[in-house]
């Protein structure tokens, strides 16, 4: 077996006078897909950056193959010194580095290399970041937050690189969906130190919980332990010294392990205040239009909003989802059609830049307003400190100024902010960028617990999932600022499109055939053939067993070793994978004009 990329042993590091890193540990091989987790400020983001070369631990040993190469994508990368884009893309290629990736890549990222990159937005950003590191195809790639304020076009085309991709790959992400697709291994990092689990995202949860509930018991013996010696020592002294000292010796050592226990950091406990019901209608759109300049952002769009809906808003960046937000809440006037509110609204918005959040006020002032130590929390007085732990937040930070905040704990502030306030209507522009797992867990309990209505605009598809019963996306296929509402969430978007698309191809089809064939569409007969009836029954089960064959054969060319360890192997399953692709998209052709002649004849 050959030797690792990268080998991180027993790192340490003290960051503020407390230990962050107490002995973390991380190995990676040829074409690892490693996920890289742990709760906000637990080190992972410092862990990487060591991985990097770009920190240096207080001791530990980094090694790196020979000759091996790695790039970092920063969280927050900065451009502005560059004159071009694609001089900014080329500042990330070595010595002996090729260039002949750049133009593929810009192009599939959307961007322009001649474009200037001094007022690139944060998405912008972050794809000429992911060129930067893509484009010397190097051994190691170490990607904090890759999916952060990137588009769902742009995110399902990363997944697909990365999965090709040649380069061993260590990612930070609070996208559930983007781990669970890309990792096959997972190092968490848990009170300073590393757990290793060689499984992807996927099974970690579950891995991780047990992890906690094996120490809670061990815990739970220790107490037990200690209450029985502590018994002894009031009931049970006798005259036999030496057993007596060492026994008084045991409970010392006891009671000190229990001293250092370093429990798991507790969840973030968050509650929405709630305003009286508003009345049934929230929101009401009818035929609205805007345009900027003559490119239409909305095209004569009308969706009726009731008490307790919960709408999200998915589709790509530039494709006009913060504008149709402000529409619906009326602070931006349509240029056609009209809008009308329902009673008693009472909204709070929490927008994607955290726009609320001065860099130089307290955390405290923050919370309260700047009026004193209380904050009114659903109608109850609560004192700011209680109120900031529910939220993570330690009470030495209380005094602290937002600048000293990372992206997730100004993330969880903003939410603290906006959960305080009563309302009935909840507007989330981007409310999961920078949140860690578990606060995103509790963010949807909120969520899913409220009583008002939720207005959510997210490219996290695993939250949009769990949270939103149904979604708003453009529909570019209809015409230019066109928006439909979809029932569900964005899974259940992306079927409902996808079975659309395979419906408009098959009637396209069905009504194409007579004029090639020279004779007139005959009418439907009286009822199905035999033939057809059978091919109606049958061709689900064929198509089941082909989707089955199609991700068989996926999960065989997912392997980055086959294609030089067996050529002819991965020919042949990519042959077959193109051959049953096609057999099933025929099948499922063949089945919807069945199906819909079926439905002409009973109708």
């Amino acid at each position: 077996m050959a030797s690792p990329l990268m080998t991180l042993l027993d790192i340490r590091l003290t960051f503020g006078g407390q230990p962050l890193l107490a002995g973390a540990d991380m190995m990676v091989h040829d074409n690892d897909r490693i996920a890289l987790v742990g709760r906000n400020g637990s080190g992972k983001s410092t862990f990487l950056k060591i991985a990097a070369g770009l920190v240096e631990p207080d001791s530990g040993d980094r090694t790196v193959r020979g000759g091996a190469t790695s790039r970092y994508l920063e969280q927050d990368p900065n451009f502005s010194h560059f004159e071009t884009i694609e001089e900014a893309v080329r500042s990330g290629l070595g010595p002996g580095d090729s260039d002949h990736l750049i133009p593929q890549l810009l192009a599939d990222l959307g961007m322009v290399g001649a474009d200037s990159p001094k007022n690139l937005s944060g998405g912008e950003a972050r794809r000429v970041a992911l060129a930067c590191a893509l484009a010397p195809e190097p051994d190691v790639l170490l990607l904090d937050e890759p999916t952060n304020h990137l588009d769902l076009p742009t995110i399902h085309w990363l997944e697909d690189y990365l999965k090709r991709s040649r380069s061993a790959v260590i990612v930070i992400s609070h996208d559930r969906r983007f781990l669970e697709t890309l990792t096959r291994k997972t190092v968490w990092i848990d009170r300073g130190e590393t757990r290793q689990l060689s499984e992807g995202f996927a099974k970690f949860e579950a891995w991780r919980d047990e992890v906690y509930a094996e120490e809670e018991v061990q815990a739970h013996k220790l107490e037990r332990q200690i209450v029985r010696e502590e018994h002894w020592l009031r009931y049970g002294v006798t005259a036999r010294r030496k057993r007596n000292v060492r026994r008084l010796g045991d409970l010392h050592a006891l009671r000190q392990k229990r001293a250092t226990l370093n429990r798991p950091q507790g969840s973030a406990s968050m509650e929405a205040s709630e305003a009286n019901a508003s009345g049934k209608k929230v929101i009401e759109a009818k035929n609205i239009g805007f345009a900027f300049g003559d490119r239409p952002i909305v095209d004569d769009f009308t969706i009726r909003i009731n008490r307790g809906d919960r709408i999200g808003v998915a589709g790509p960046n530039g494709a006009g989802k913060t504008t149709l937000l402000r529409l619906l809440m009326g602070t931006l006037e349509p240029q056609s059609g009209e809008i009308v509110h329902g009673t008693k609204l009472e909204p709070v918005t929490l927008d994607q830049q955290r726009a609320g959040l001065n860099e130089s006020t307290r955390l405290v002032d923050a919370v309260t307003g700047g009026r004193g130590d209380m904050v009114s929390v659903g109608g109850e007085p609560r004192h700011a400190m209680s109120y900031l732990k529910d939220f993570l937040f330690k009470p030495e930070q209380a005094r602290q100024p937002i600048s000293a905040l990372s992206g997730g704990e100004r993330g969880r502030l903003a939410l603290a902010i906006a959960l305080a306030q009563p309302s009935n209507l909840l507007v989330l522009d981007e409310p999961t960028n920078d949140l860690d797992l578990e606060t995103l867990d509790v963010l949807e309990e909120v969520l899913n617990d409220y009583q008002g209505t939720v207005l959510l605009v997210s490219h996290d598809r695993d939250f949009l999932d769990r949270v939103v019963s149904s979604t708003l996306a453009p529909v570019p296929e209809e015409g230019a600022g066109k928006w439909r509402e979809f029932p569900g969430g964005y899974s259940d978007m992306m079927e409902q499109r996808r079975l659309a698309k395979a419906a408009v191809v098959a009637e396209s089809k069905a009504t194409t055939k007579p004029a090639d064939s020279g004779r007139s569409p005959s009418k439907p007969t009286g009822k199905l053939s035999y033939k057809d009836k059978f091919a109606l029954e049958n061709l689900p089960k064929e198509m089941a067993k082909m989707e089955a064959e199609i991700a068989r054969l996926q999960t065989v060319l997912a392997d980055p070793k086959l294609f030089t360890a067996d050529p002819p192997k991965f020919k042949a399953a990519s042959e077959a994978l193109t051959k049953t692709q096609g057999a099933l998209e025929a099948a499922e052709e063949q089945w919807l004009e069945l199906e819909m002649r079926r439905e002409e004849l009973e109708g």
